[in-house]
């Protein structure tokens, strides 16, 4: 903008080349949306991961996206590349029943290991947990090796929002906390329009 008023003050009839213009880009990015789907996350919180995974592949169609859920274990429901709809997915995550224990550590390896093959410079994680974690190694550890790492934390029921916290800031991230499923619209608003 700068230059094209210098160019117009210097010169009141510009050609088409004295018009200086910007034009964003947009870096393709790399995200893994790390879904808890533990024994805690019923009820409203099914809504809730719902809506994220909707809005998330909805949204995000120009960047890659990979989904893992998560309980005791991890799945890998779509990796980088794999053809995919936005209800194609939401309907593979509804169809795990909520089971087992919260493993947040095992989750983020999983995800670390799906950037790891990806060449783009925003690559990233985003965790939708209530990050009660009660299984497995401190996932702090494996957090500091992901590129970034955003966390949604979901407050409806009994969550622990400290570790959600360490989580994103080791990760270079952000926190978010969402209580029901009109939140996560917002969240991911403040997390991804930077």
């Amino acid at each position: 903008m700068d230059r094209t008023i210098d160019v117009l003050a210097a010169n009141p009839l510009p050609e088409d080349d004295d018009i200086v213009v910007r034009e964003r880009l947009h870096t393709k990015r790399s995200i893994v949306l790390v879904v808890d789907i533990s024994g805690s996350m019923k009820g409203e919180r099914v809504r809730t991961a719902a809506a994220t995974v909707g809005a998330l592949a909805g949204e995000l169609n120009m960047d890659d996206l990979a989904v893992v859920a998560f309980w005791s274990d991890a799945a890998v429901l779509t990796r980088f590349g794999d053809p995919m709809t936005p209800l194609g997915i939401l309907d593979t995550v509804l169809r795990i029943p909520a089971r087992g224990l919260t493993n947040v550590q095992f989750a983020l390896e999983t995800a670390a290991g799906l950037l790891r093959g990806v060449s783009s410079r925003d690559r990233r994680v985003l965790l939708l947990s209530d990050c009660v974690h009660n299984a497995g190694p401190d996932p702090r550890y494996t957090a500091a090796s992901i590129p970034r790492l955003d966390v949604l934390l979901d407050t409806s029921g009994e969550n622990d929002p400290d570790l959600g916290r360490d989580l994103a800031r080791i990760g270079r991230g952000r926190i978010r906390t969402v209580r029901t499923y009109r939140d996560v619209g917002p969240a991911l608003s403040a997390i991804f329009g930077e």
